[in-house]
């Protein structure tokens, strides 16, 4: 079996991110993002979704809250998609979005198995992790620090892994 070595560094257009920035924030802007993200952890606490038990409902079949929001956000975030594509919106630092082509390879398929697997054991994915830890439930820690070294191993060891 041949290994093929994936791109790793940021002259490869492959490897950019597809929105780099040429302004950055600093400071006092960066607490923009924090207001932000503390607004979307209360969204998360008001809507249930970061639950363990709503979660482990989703998983056992028993109810539609879950999907009902998962499936909103997914109608969401193609309506925006094609927003961005078809009016060339711009970022509001009058940036070009660019949205590459995404090529599918069945690692996507094995990936979100095992994140399914670990979001069902766990009840919680990587967003709400946060709000539920700012909501007290401080054992939600080992999640996120085995969330962290588990993104540190795949990238350790991605261009060792086939495509």
């Amino acid at each position: 079996m041949k290994v093929v070595e994936k791109p790793t560094t940021i002259q490869d257009p492959h490897c950019e991110a597809p929105n780099l920035r040429k302004h950055e924030d600093k400071g006092l802007e960066l607490l923009k993002y924090l207001i932000l993200g503390v607004l979307f952890g209360i969204v998360f606490v008001k809507a249930e979704i970061i639950s363990w038990f709503r979660i482990q409902e989703m998983f056992r079949l028993q109810s539609f809250h879950m999907y009902g929001v998962i499936g909103s956000a997914v109608v969401t975030g193609i309506i925006s998609i094609q927003i961005i594509k078809r009016f060339n919106i711009k970022t509001i630092h009058g940036e070009t979005i660019n949205i590459p082509k995404k090529e599918f390879r069945k690692g996507q398929v094995i990936g979100g198995f095992i994140f399914g697997l670990g979001w069902a054991l766990t009840g919680a994915c990587p967003g709400p992790l946060f709000a539920q830890i700012g909501s007290g439930y401080t054992v939600v820690l080992v999640t996120l620090i085995s969330a962290l070294v588990g993104t540190w191993v795949y990238g350790k060891f991605s261009n060792k892994l086939p495509n």
